[in-house]
């Protein structure tokens, strides 16, 4: 018994080990484009020499955005982890939603300047709050668990200040800016939904098997893991240029 316990338990180090250098390596290769803001430049060039409503063009833009937002997708995998009830998915989802919504449309339709680095380096620290709040972290510090729908909805705001300043870079014509933004932000809730489709799907056949449990801790400690890595490209970038 004592060596068929050993034996599972190096099995699921090994498996935790290949697990994390996976995920860390998909942020490791990831184009540094992504991690310094770069905007494509046939995307740029398109958009400067056609004024006016594109609203495709926009709606396809903001739903590949979400689709390769890494920083987003991690901190929906922790919002979602151990959320089991529709409702409770379809409330926690929506009040993200409402909070990136508001400060996309508002970010620009105002113009407001923040710092690309700093509020993507928030969306950072947003990842690591909630692999640590799914650890039970601030259970055992604190003796209790910060509002979680409160969390959702607050970092939202931010991570919708961090789609704004992607779209502050294009410097977009007033011509049809209304219309281009619901279009930019549509687009992010489908491409929101289609990875929250996949992402439930490979959560739900998970939880089904009996390494679920065990593995938790070892992916939402790498979720915290990965968050710091973020944060550290965003500083890194925030303070050399």
């Amino acid at each position: 018994m004592n060596l068929l316990t050993t034996n599972l338990s190096a099995t699921k180090k090994t498996y935790s080990m290949l697990f994390a250098i996976f995920a860390l390596s998909l942020i490791g290769f990831m184009p540094f484009e992504l991690m310094a803001h770069g905007v494509d430049e046939n995307t740029r060039n398109f958009l400067l020499n056609n004024t006016g409503v594109q609203f495709i063009i926009f709606m396809y833009l903001g739903a590949k955005h979400m689709v390769t937002g890494y920083d987003h997708l991690l901190f929906l995998v922790g919002v979602i982890f151990f959320l089991y009830k529709s409702r409770d998915l379809l409330l926690y989802v929506s009040l993200f939603a409402l909070g990136h919504s508001l400060t996309l449309l508002l970010g620009v339709l105002w113009d407001l300047q923040v710092n690309a680095y700093l509020i993507d380096a928030i969306i950072g620290f947003s990842v690591v709050y909630k692999g640590f709040d799914n650890l039970g972290g601030f259970k055992r510090i604190l003796g209790y668990s910060p509002n979680p729908k409160n969390a959702v909805f607050i970092f939202g705001l931010f991570h919708g200040l961090g789609l704004a300043t992607k779209l502050q870079e294009f410097q977009l014509p007033q011509d049809g800016l209304f219309i281009n933004l619901i279009a930019f932000n549509l687009g992010v809730e489908l491409g929101q939904f289609s990875a929250l489709v996949f992402i439930l799907l490979v959560m739900s056949l998970w939880r089904k098997h009996h390494t679920f449990a065990s593995f938790s801790t070892a992916t939402n400690t790498l979720l915290m893991s990965s968050g710091f890595m973020l944060i550290g490209f965003q500083l890194t970038g925030y303070f050399t240029n």
